[in-house]
């Protein structure tokens, strides 16, 4: 249940938009957020790499529950998709700072997959939502 908790509040912070365009107060949060965001990024895709390791390693529960190992990966990846997005400007400016080329190469990266983020972000919603859901129906003895 934790994972999906924390899969809804990265995708809240991935479309910000979304959240904008509902709720117009809502930008004085996100620009408070916003400092953290690259950290956060970073964060949750290393998560969600982790969660992508231990479904591998316990696919064991493919036979047992498949429904929710699949839940699980699909979470972490969307996780781990999420928290990229969301912290490349942040690696760029930690780890690429000195090599221009590989800069280049990540932010141009960036600017193709920055279109998909608000997309991904509702598909992190949604799973998130279901890997709550998912938690309280199925459950791993």
């Amino acid at each position: 249940m934790i994972w999906g908790i924390l899969l809804v509040l990265l995708s809240i912070v991935a479309v910000p938009s979304l959240i904008l365009s509902r709720k117009p107060n809502a930008s004085e949060l996100l620009e408070k957020i916003e400092p953290y965001q690259g950290w956060m990024g970073i964060s949750f895709c290393f998560v969600g790499l982790w969660g992508i390791v231990q479904a591998i390693l316990n696919i064991g529960w493919l036979a047992d529950a498949p429904i929710w190992w699949i839940t699980f990966l699909a979470g972490n990846i969307v996780s781990a998709a999420l928290g990229f997005m969301l912290g490349i400007g942040l690696i760029n400016k930690l780890f690429l700072s000195k090599n221009e080329a590989a800069r280049a190469k990540a932010e141009e990266l960036r600017a193709k997959i920055a279109p998909k983020q608000g997309k991904l972000g509702i598909l992190g919603i949604a799973v998130g939502a279901w890997m709550i859901i998912a938690s309280f129906i199925y459950t791993i003895a």
